[in-house]
């Protein structure tokens, strides 16, 4: 009897804990609700800033690899000829040097009796030993010469060699954080967020204020370019990142600028924020990376991240550094 009270307690013990486990079961899990598409903008936001230093970085590096290996290519060449002087120079002394040579040893007595004057003999050799002098300051000269552009190129290609370094270790860590920034693009496109319209690319006319002259002629080039993609590290004629406009926009008005915006910094004049005319370039952000073209009333017009086209902004929308005018 006491057996079965014992069974029967189990029995109901059990019954209560399958009861609670199915009434568990059976409890909604509140679902992890999907990000509004403004939150999704401000990730983006977020992890555009992390990336746009590294592109910037990445400009840098290249520009000043571009310019090396352009300035290698060109010391070669200069290199080529200075070898063939010395190869020249060199086989001239060794022509003079064979002549002293015989001169001074089978031919020294036919020598003395054809002039029949010692004093002739003497001239001659003389005279052999002072273009061999000659020729050798020569071929010292040419040679110092070409042993300096010879460091040179070396120089530069431990130079190379490390700006390439340099350069996949930047476009690898782009790739990380651009991988991040194209998922929250397409979750965007998921929540049904549309893509930015021509029109509202714009805040007003482009450019806000004319301008004449070359600085007139960069800012229409730079409005001209509204609707364009992002591209990282792209300097026209159909895809910008925000250097690139800038370097693009310039170039059309004759002006050269470095595709890095810590370079564009330096190649202009300062101007200050009450002085700014349409054509000027407009820095943000402490470590300057985010660089933009002035168009009047407080606008600009930049390549402002992947995902969204060149567009006009207002000035005011990010933290501001300064301003350069180039040309």
């Amino acid at each position: 009897m006491a057996g079965a009270r014992t069974r029967n307690g189990f029995l109901r013990t059990l019954l209560v804990l399958v009861t609670a486990a199915v009434a568990g079961l059976s409890t909604p899990v509140p679902a992890r609700a999907e990000p509004s598409v403004p939150e999704v903008e401000r990730q983006i936001d977020s992890a555009w800033e992390k990336l746009e230093p590294v592109i910037e970085q990445y400009n840098r590096v290249h520009s000043q690899l571009k310019a090396n290996q352009k300035t290698s290519a060109e010391v070669t060449r200069r290199l080529r000829p200075l070898q063939a002087q010395v190869d020249e120079a060199m086989g001239r002394v060794g022509v003079i040097a064979v002549r002293q040579y015989m001169v001074g040893r089978t031919s020294a007595l036919e020598s003395l009796l054809s002039t029949g004057s010692p004093q002739t003999f003497a001239d001659r050799l003389a005279v052999l030993d002072y273009i061999a002098r000659m020729q050798t300051q020569a071929v010292a000269g040419v040679a110092v010469l070409r042993d300096r552009y010879a460091a040179d190129v070396k120089r530069l290609d431990v130079l190379i060699a490390q700006q390439k370094k340099q350069d996949a270790e930047l476009a690898a860590r782009k790739k990380v954080i651009q991988a991040e920034v194209d998922r929250l693009q397409r979750l965007r496109i998921q929540l049904g967020a549309p893509p930015p319209s021509k029109s509202s690319l714009y805040i007003g006319t482009c450019p806000a204020v004319y301008i004449g002259g070359k600085a007139g002629v960069a800012v229409r080039t730079a409005c001209a370019q509204i609707g364009d993609p992002y591209v990282w590290g792209a300097n026209g004629p159909n895809a910008f990142d925000c250097s690139g406009l800038t370097q693009y926009a310039w170039k059309a008005a004759g002006v050269s600028l470095t595709h890095f915006t810590g370079a564009q910094w330096r190649e202009g004049t300062p101007v200050s924020r009450s002085e700014l005319r349409p054509g000027d370039l407009v820095f943000f952000y402490s470590d300057l990376h985010h660089v933009g073209m002035y168009v009047g009333n407080g606008l600009i017009v930049h390549a402002s991240r992947s995902g969204v086209p060149v567009k006009m902004a207002r000035m005011d929308g990010k933290p501001y550094m300064g301003a350069r005018r180039p040309g």
